[in-house]
C-alpha cells in the first residue's frame, strides 16, 4: 500500500472514531480480499472501504470501488463475520472518499449478493 492510502485510512479511522464509531479492525486480510476498515456504528457492523484521492477527476474515490471490488470485499466480510463472535443486529458496506478538501461518508454504498453474506 502506497504512502498516500495508508494517510488515508488514518484519516479515516479519525474521521469515524470522532462520529463515535468504534474501530474493530484495519486492514482485516483473508485469502479472498482485504477490508480497510471493519467497525461498529452502534448495534451496525460496518466495512468500510477507504478510497483517497488527489483529484476527483474519473467520477472520483467512488468509481474505483468497482463490482468486482465489491464482490471480494462482500466474501472477505463473510469470512470475518463467520470467524467472529460479535453482536451485532445489522451489517453494512460504506465507503469513505477521501480528497484533498474534504472527507465524506458514503453509508450503504452497496449491497453483495444475496449469496455472500
Amino acid at each position: 500500500m502506497n504512502t498516500q492510502g495508508r494517510a488515508g485510512e488514518e484519516q479515516a479511522a479519525r474521521f469515524l472514531t470522532a462520529r463515535g464509531w468504534r474501530i474493530l479492525e484495519k486492514n482485516y486480510a483473508a485469502p479472498c480480499g482485504e477490508i480497510d476498515l471493519i467497525a461498529l456504528d452502534g448495534k451496525t457492523l460496518v466495512f468500510v472501504e477507504v478510497k483517497a484521492r488527489a483529484y476527483s477527476a474519473f467520477g472520483g474515490p467512488l468509481a474505483a470501488v468497482t463490482p468486482a471490488k465489491q464482490r471480494r470485499i462482500a466474501q472477505t466480510a463473510a469470512l470475518y463475520v463467520a470467524g467472529k463472535r460479535l453482536k451485532f443486529d445489522s451489517i453494512r458496506f460504506d465507503v469513505v472518499c477521501i480528497l484533498p478538501d474534504k472527507t465524506e461518508l458514503i453509508s450503504h454504498a452497496f449491497t453483495p449478493p444475496r449469496t455472500t453474506l
